[in-house]
């Protein structure tokens, strides 16, 4: 189906095609995932993030160069009819995670709406449990929206930043907006009555994980009023080292043998480093004192992934 997609546009390296789609609503599996229904209104993303685990999914349209994910943006068709359909099948007490494998708010998400339009179709629903996953500040275009969202159904935000060093997030996100402006998302969402939180994922070994940069992405969502934030340590597939490894090589090269070694035999870091990630983040929300207060949902949201705080991909 990606084949017979019309070229829609072309700019700054980056090509969008449309992709039809028979369903919008896919039945996740994974044992270690919390949720039932993922939607991705996009395949591919503009943010570039070295380190995303999505790119596989450009590898189902046989595409084996992992930088196609970021160049070559699929826009699905027709979402807000498919969501309407499938949405029958969505039993009470099952969510919905929004942006999985791609941002719902890039830059696409400007000119094609699809995001939006899926939003719309859900205002029209009761009882639904959602869950937004995004890096993008256009959030806040359907800050009204979303609060028409959250009056019948169970809807968190959940605003992904990895480090509070711009300049850092510059070179590891190069394309997705800066992290104060993200932290600005989350007061914002908040403030409008959208319950908001943050995502500090992945966690990089050398590069984000001393604990003063945790501490100050902590602090900085207590004082954006943000529910919750959690961590979640690198989970590298071969697919995403193909671009993550040579990136290192040119940016951190004193840390590559680490990683390769860390990395060597498995996607994800081992469990003594997981939990010390784990007990760290939990000793930062009792100091600055953020108390979930949507402790059923969150825990749903970000189960333990064999310790307290870990969660297998928000």
């Amino acid at each position: 189906m990606a084949a017979d997609g019309e070229s829609l546009r072309e700019g700054h390296n980056v090509e969008y095609f449309t992709l039809p789609a028979r369903s919008l609503l896919n039945r996740c599996t994974g044992v270690r995932m919390p949720f039932t229904w993922t939607i991705n209104p996009y395949r591919g993303c503009e943010f570039a993030c070295k380190y995303c685990y999505a790119r596989y999914t450009h590898e189902f349209m046989e595409m084996r160069d992992g930088v196609d994910f970021e160049r070559k943006i699929y826009v699905k068709q027709h979402a807000a009819d498919l969501l309407r359909r499938d949405l029958r099948k969505v039993k009470p007490g099952e969510e919905i995670a929004l942006g999985t494998a791609t941002d719902p708010y890039q830059p696409a998400e400007r000119r094609y709406e699809v995001t939006r339009a899926i939003l719309e179709e859900m205002s029209r629903h009761r009882g639904l449990e959602v869950g937004i996953v995004t890096k993008s500040t256009l959030i806040l275009r359907d800050a009204e929206l979303l609060s028409e969202l959250a009056r019948n159904n169970q809807l968190f935000v959940n605003i992904t930043i990895t480090t509070l060093d711009a300049d850092r997030a510059r070179i590891l996100e190069p394309r997705a907006p800066r992290p104060d402006l993200r932290m600005d998302v989350v007061r914002k969402l908040n403030l409008a009555g959208v319950a908001a939180g943050v995502i500090c994922a992945p966690v990089l070994p050398g590069i984000t994980d001393a604990p003063k940069d945790l501490e100050a992405v902590v602090k900085a969502t207590a004082e954006a009023g943000g529910k919750y934030i959690f961590a979640n340590p690198l989970f590298l597939k071969p697919c995403s080292a193909a671009v993550f490894l040579p990136f290192l090589e040119m940016e951190f090269p004193q840390l590559v043998e680490t990683y390769r070694k860390r990395f060597e035999s498995r996607s994800f870091l081992s469990s003594s480093y997981r939990k010390r990630i784990s007990e760290l983040m939990a000793t930062l929300r009792r100091k600055y004192k953020i108390v979930n207060s949507y402790e059923r949902y969150s825990k749903k949201s970000h189960p333990a992934l064999q310790t307290d705080d870990q969660m297998p991909l928000f």
